[in-house]
C-alpha cells in the first residue's frame, strides 16, 4: 500500500443520519455511489497517522502526494472514465485535485465544480434541494425558499498534460512535486551534461541512467554535434570516435571493450548502429517522457541515404572526461 494514502477499516458514513444519506432517501430515484473502504481513501500524514485538517506545510506536501497518487492509479485502467469534482473541501484540496487531473488525465475524464445560486451556496442550512421545498431563515432575519435555490453541475476545460510525463512517473509512485518538474522540464531550454569519468548522464534538470555503452554512444553523437558534422549514416559512422569514447568510460582493459573492438573493427556494424539508436530513444523517452524530444536523433532524408543526429545546438552541450584531439584514433583489437 502506498505510504501517500491508505484505506482504513474505519472510514464509512455513518448509517444514522447525515446529509449524504438523507439525499438519497429523499431522492430514491438517484443512483447511491458505493461509500465504503474501498472507495474511501484517507490521507495519512508525515507520521503515518490520518490527517484532521491541512495546517502545515508537511500536511499541505502529504494531501498533494496523496491526492495524485489517487488520481494516478484511477487512471491507469484505460476502459475507466474520471469524474473529479473540486467543490468543497479545503481550496489547497480543490487545487491539487484539479492539477492532478490536469496532469493524468486522459481524454474521457472530466473536471467539475458545483454551482449554487445566492444565499443559498453560504446557508449552514442548505445542502440540496429538497423534495419538499422549505423555508430557511437568513442572518439578517429574511427568509428564503429553497424552491428557488439553483444548483449547476458546470464542466471546467483544462489542460492534459499526460503525454508530458515520463512512463516511470505514470507507472510508479511518484511524488506530486516530481511530476510538476517533469511537466517544468519538458518546457524548459534542453541542456545535456555527459560526465564520462562519472558515467553520469542529466537531460536538463534530470539524471538518466545509462549502461555504459548506450552511455558513450549518446556522448559520440554528442560530440558529433561540437564538431560541426551532426548527421551521419551507418556507412559514414566514425566507429575510431566512438570506440575512443567507450574507453574512456570503461578503460582499454574492460573485456566488453575488447569485445566492441573487435566488432567494429573494420568500420560500423549495421546491426550495432541501428541497436544502439533504438536502444537510446527508448530509454530517453522512459526516463523523459515528452521532455525527452530534443535529446532523440531527428532522421532525414530518405532511404537509403537517412542521416540521424542530434539537432541540439553545440552550447547545449556539456561533455567532460574526453579530449577530442587526444582520443580520436585508438587502437583497436
Amino acid at each position: 500500500m502506498s505510504p501517500d494514502y491508505r484505506r482504513r477499516s474505519s472510514p464509512k458514513l455513518h448509517p444514522d443520519g447525515g446529509q449524504f444519506l438523507t439525499l438519497f432517501a429523499e431522492w430514491p430515484q438517484l443512483a447511491r455511489p458505493t461509500m465504503d473502504t474501498e472507495t474511501i481513501h484517507v490521507i495519512a500524514g508525515p507520521d503515518g497517522q490520518p490527517l484532521t485538517d491541512i495546517r502545515t506545510p508537511a500536511e499541505n506536501t502529504a494531501a498533494a502526494d496523496a491526492i495524485a497518487s489517487v488520481v494516478r492509479d484511477l487512471t491507469r485502467d484505460p476502459e475507466s472514465a474520471v469524474h473529479v469534482s473540486i467543490a468543497g473541501g479545503r481550496k489547497t484540496m480543490g487545487f491539487y485535485l484539479g492539477y492532478a487531473l490536469s496532469l493524468y488525465a486522459r481524454p474521457q475524464d472530466r473536471l467539475s465544480h458545483v454551482l449554487v445560486s445566492a444565499p443559498f451556496e453560504s446557508h449552514p442550512e442548505f445542502f440540496y434541494p429538497p423534495r419538499q421545498p422549505r423555508r430557511l431563515a437568513t442572518r439578517n432575519g429574511h427568509h428564503i425558499d429553497t424552491a428557488d435555490a439553483r444548483v449547476t453541475l458546470a464542466e471546467i476545460p483544462f489542460v492534459r498534460l499526460r503525454h508530458g510525463l515520463p512512463e516511470a512517473l505514470l507507472q510508479g509512485k511518484a511524488r506530486f512535486s516530481e511530476a510538476v518538474s517533469a511537466i517544468q522540464q519538458s518546457l524548459a531550454p534542453p541542456h545535456l551534461l555527459i560526465d564520462l569519468g562519472k558515467r553520469r548522464v542529466v537531460c536538463g534538470n534530470t539524471t538518466v541512467a545509462m549502461k555504459p555503452q548506450l552511455l558513450a554512444w549518446l556522448a559520440w553523437w554528442a560530440i558529433l554535434v561540437q564538431e560541426g558534422r551532426p548527421e551521419t549514416a551507418w556507412r559514414d559512422a566514425d566507429a575510431n570516435l566512438f570506440l575512443a569514447i567507450y574507453r574512456a568510460v570503461v578503460g582499454i582493459d574492460a573485456v566488453d571493450y575488447e569485445k566492441i573492438a573487435t566488432l567494429l573493427g573494420n568500420g560500423m556494424e549495421k546491426e550495432f548502429f541501428q541497436t544502439k539508436n533504438a536502444k537510446l530513444e527508448r530509454v530517453l523517452k522512459d526516463a523523459l517522457g515528452l521532455a525527452a524530444a530534443p535529446y532523440l536523433l531527428v532522421a532525414t532524408g530518405k532511404r537509403p541515404h537517412t542521416r540521424r543526429g542530434l539537432t541540439l545546438p553545440p552550447e547545449s552541450i556539456h561533455i567532460s572526461g574526453f579530449n577530442t584531439h587526444e582520443t580520436k584514433n585508438p587502437v583497436l583489437m
